[in-house]
C-alpha cells in the first residue's frame, strides 16, 4: 500500500524493512500475547502428545496477522492478492477457534470450512488468470478447461491446507518444512518472473515463520495450532499457484505430503474398504512412526525430514529448465 504513495527511489529499501518488521513484530507480538492465549490439550493418540499440554497453543493467530499487516503495508497489493490475504484469514480465524473450543471441530465441519476457502481460492485465481499451467520440465504450457482447473486448484487447496495441519506434531517441524517448501517456489518465481508480486509475500510470510520457531524451537514454549498449520497450508497452495507451475507442489512439498497426507490416504480407504488393518504396520503421520516404531528422537525427525526435503527441492530446482 505504502509503495504507491513514496517515490520509486525509496522503493527497493522496502522489502528488506517489510522483512525485519515482520520478524521483530512477530516475536514482540508472541512474547506479549503468549500468555493470554489458550491451552494445548495434549493430544491422545499422538506420540508425546502429553508433552505439550498447557503450552500456549493458536499462536497461528499471531504470526499470520502480523503477516498480512506487512503485507498490506509493505507488499504490492492488487485487488487479486487482498482476496486471497482474506481467505488466509479465514483459515487462521476458523483453526483459533477449533484450537481454543473445549471440545475440538469435528473433520467433517473443518473439511467443509476447507471446501469453502478452496472454492473461492479457485473463483479468484481464474477470474484474474486463464486456465493456463507450465509443466515446468517440459515448458510446456498447458490450456485446460475452466472447470477442470477450478477442480485442481481445488484439490491442491484442500489437500495443502489438510496434510500441512497433520505435519505440526514435532517441535519445528511444520514450519520449517514450510519455509523450505516457500523458499523453493521463491526460487521459481524469481527465475521465470512469473508471479513476481506474490514474490514479497512470501519472504514477509517466512520472516514471520522464522520468528515463531524462536518460540517453537525444542523444546517448544508455543504452539502454533491448526490457527498457523491451516493457514500455512492455504499459503503454500497460492505459492503454487501463483508460481505458474502449480505440479511442482508435488516435489517441493513431497515430505509434507507424505508426513500429513499418508494418514488422510489410510484413513479414506479404511472407511471405503472396512479393511481396518489396511496399514496397521505405519502409524501416521508419519513423525509418529519415526519416533515410535524407529526410535528417532524429536530433534532427529525435524532434521531428517528437513533434509529430505531440501534434497527434493535441489533435485527439481535443478531439473527446471
Amino acid at each position: 500500500m505504502l509503495l504507491k504513495v513514496i517515490p520509486q527511489s525509496l522503493a527497493p529499501a522496502f522489502l528488506p524493512l517489510g522483512i525485519l518488521i515482520a520478524f521483530f513484530a512477530t516475536y514482540f507480538a508472541i512474547e506479549k500475547c503468549m500468555p493470554k492465549m489458550p491451552r494445548d490439550h495434549g493430544k491422545a493418540l499422538a506420540v508425546e502428545g502429553a508433552v505439550s499440554k498447557g503450552k500456549a497453543t493458536g499462536v497461528g493467530m499471531i504470526f499470520v496477522t502480523v503477516f498480512v499487516i506487512t503485507a498490506l503495508l509493505l507488499a504490492p497489493i492488487s485487488i487479486e492478492m487482498a482476496l486471497y490475504l482474506v481467505l488466509l484469514l479465514f483459515c487462521r480465524l476458523t483453526g483459533f477457534l477449533d484450537d481454543a473450543a473445549k471440545t475440538p471441530w469435528g473433520r467433517t465441519i473443518k473439511g467443509l470450512l476447507d471446501l469453502v476457502v478452496a472454492g473461492g481460492t479457485a473463483g479468484v485465481y481464474l477470474y484474474f488468470h486463464p486456465p493456463v499451467f507450465r509443466l515446468a520440465y517440459l515448458q510446456l504450457d498447458v490450456t485446460v478447461p475452466v472447470w477442470l482447473y477450478a477442480l485442481l486448484i481445488i484439490a491442491l487447496v484442500w489437500g495443502s491446507i489438510n496434510v500441512t495441519n497433520c505435519t505440526d506434531g514435532v517441535d519445528s517441524l511444520s514450519a520449517t518444512l514450510s519455509i523450505i517448501t516457500l523458499f523453493s517456489f521463491y526460487a521459481v518465481i524469481t527465475a521465470r518472473g512469473v508471479g513476481t508480486e506474490f514474490g514479497p509475500h512470501i519472504l514477509l510470510f517466512v520472516a514471520a515463520l522464522a520468528a515463531y520457531l524462536w518460540y517453537n524451537a525444542p523444546p517448544s514454549t508455543a504452539l502454533m495450532g491448526d490457527a498457523g498449520s491451516r493457514a500455512i497450508g492455504y499459503f503454500i497452495a497460492l505459492a503454487a499457484l501463483m508460481c505458474g507451475s502449480p505440479l511442482l507442489y508435488l516435489s517441493f512439498a513431497l515430505v509434507i505430503i507424505l508426513d500429513g497426507g499418508l494418514g488422510l490416504f489410510k484413513i479414506t480407504v479404511i472407511r471405503l474398504t472396512k479393511k481396518k488393518n489396511f496399514m496397521n504396520r505405519i502409524k501416521t503421520p508419519l513423525h509418529d512412526h519415526a519416533r515410535k516404531n524407529l526410535h528417532w528422537e524429536g530433534s532427529q525427525v525435524l532434521v531428517r525430514f528437513a533434509a529430505l526435503q531440501l534434497l527434493a527441492s535441489l533435485l527439481t530446482v535443478s531439473l527446471i529448465r
